[in-house]
């Protein structure tokens, strides 16, 4: 008996081959999986990921979606830190945060093309294994007192 879904293993029985062919409602199930990453540890591209392909998304798809999904988030959450630390910004620091804005950008394009490529034919076990050995890692230093994880 295999206890993973057949949708993750079986990318031809995936209903949708396409982020062009999701509904809306659709969407709205692959962002409300997205909640789960509010759980500590959990990875929001992880869970946006795997729940997509369990709805029914090729690991394309959801791969694709999930990227697309992360752009307001990342928005949302810089915008919010940079309200918060407003009083610490000056019309000054302007040209540092353009040349970091460029580069961060530049890196991150570089990556995420990388990053799809490689998810487009690679399984999510090494992936799976990252977490659990570093969960249990952090798990292990934080019980023996060796690191204080706060968040």
């Amino acid at each position: 008996m295999s206890i993973v879904h057949p949708l993750i293993t079986h990318p031809e029985t995936s209903r949708i081959q396409n982020v062009d062919d999701m509904t809306p409602l659709d969407a709205l199930k692959v962002g409300l999986v997205q909640c789960l990453a509010m759980i500590p540890g959990t990875s929001r591209s992880g869970a946006t990921i795997i729940g997509g392909m369990v709805l029914g998304l090729s690991r394309k798809a959801a791969t694709d979606f999930s990227f697309y999904l992360a752009i307001p988030t990342l928005i949302g959450a810089g915008g919010y830190s940079l309200y918060k630390e407003r009083a610490l910004l000056s019309l000054a620091d302007a040209p540092t945060f353009a040349v970091g804005l460029l580069f961060s950008f530049i890196s991150a394009w570089v990556c995420v093309r990388w990053l799809l490529r490689y998810i487009a034919s690679h399984s999510f076990v090494p992936f799976a294994w990252y977490r659990i050995v570093f969960g249990i890692a952090v798990w292990i230093t934080a019980y023996t007192g060796w690191i204080t994880w706060s968040p």
